[in-house]
């Protein structure tokens, strides 16, 4: 296994969306390590503070290459990684092994049209919040003695489908843009692949995100990280699962909340019949006695998310999960 180190710059970032279409960023086998760079804030780069400004991100925002451009989406991801031996049917699973901001500040935007209440909090809103990196901690509003812990992750983690132009804003099977809170230092999600090489990317950084992302946005950082990725050949997955040190989850994304809690309801019945070997029924029951349903996003139009957390305390000790920390 060999370790690899990514850079962003303007050949190996690409802007709004996915498509495999595109050249990678780089070439790795399975089980292979990468320390990967990301920035976000493209779009706002021209409002932002001098902290905010490294040369290598104001070379990607003055000089990113147009066929990096992709679709219309505001985020600028890192990749995508080519795995060798990668092929639709198999599975990738990106283990999170460091997550740290890589600069002193982040942003909070509020963008008219968009969140959870548009029709009160209409007008576009720009907020550039320090971080103190040594005690992990953002104080918001300033002045204020509210002081938010920092727990950085990645809110985009996905692979490229058949699509050519696939925007970065809804998440899907595919990953993409998740936003789901849990997946910290330790994770673990597990993709499909749907195209040669899988065409995994990375980024969309934050800090700090309350469930549910309700303005729209998070504390969004340029974030640095290590991550592994390994393939597991011939594993039919039809939607990420993560795990963490204390919880198996899955997904649910649909149009509205009530069709996004039933799939992650669904996907977590399937996961214990799968692998618990319960039946249907007990397995239904068990999501009520003690699962929790919790909201991941409301923002990322047209798809609002849904995650399910099942305890791994519960479980029976001979409980086997193909990949399981335990």
């Amino acid at each position: 296994m060999a370790h690899h180190i990514l850079k962003a710059t303007k050949e190996t970032v690409h802007l709004g969306g996915f498509s495999h279409f595109l050249q990678p960023a780089l070439t790795i086998d399975s089980g292979d390590t990468i320390d990967v760079e990301t920035y976000s804030g493209y779009y706002i780069y021209d409002k932002a503070p001098p902290e905010f400004l490294t040369p290598g991100f104001l070379d990607i925002c003055h000089n990113l290459p147009p066929e990096r451009k992709i679709a219309a989406g505001p985020h600028l991801l890192t990749g995508p990684i080519y795995v060798r031996d990668a092929e639709p049917g198999d599975v990738l699973e990106v283990k999170l092994e460091t997550i740290t901001p890589s600069l002193p500040v982040g942003f909070n935007a509020i963008r008219a049209g968009w969140g959870a209440l548009p029709h009160l909090f209409h007008q576009s809103a720009l907020r550039f919040i320090p971080l103190d990196l040594e005690n992990k901690i953002a104080e918001y509003p300033p002045s204020s003695g509210i002081k938010i812990p920092l727990k950085p992750f990645f809110g985009i983690l996905g692979v490229a489908t058949s699509d050519s132009s696939r925007s970065s804003v809804p998440p899907g099977c595919y990953g993409g843009n998740i936003d789901n809170r849990e997946l910290q230092t330790g994770s673990r999600i597990f993709l499909p692949v749907f195209v040669p090489g899988a065409l995994f990317s990375i980024g969309d950084g934050h800090s700090a995100q309350g469930d549910g992302e309700v303005n729209v946005t998070a504390i969004e950082t340029s974030m640095n990280g290590t991550i592994q990725l390994k393939l597991y050949k011939n594993w039919q997955l039809t939607i990420p699962i993560a795990e963490t040190h204390t919880d198996i989850i899955t997904m649910g994304f649909g149009e509205t909340l009530d069709e996004s809690l039933e799939l992650a309801l669904k996907n977590m019945i399937h996961f214990l019949e799968c692998f618990v070997h319960l039946t249907p029924e007990d397995a239904y029951i068990l999501c009520s006695l003690a699962v929790n349903f919790r909201i991941t996003q409301v923002v990322n139009n047209p798809q609002k998310g849904v995650h399910g957390m099942l305890p791994k305390s519960i479980l029976p000790k001979d409980f086997f999960f193909p990949w399981s920390h335990r």
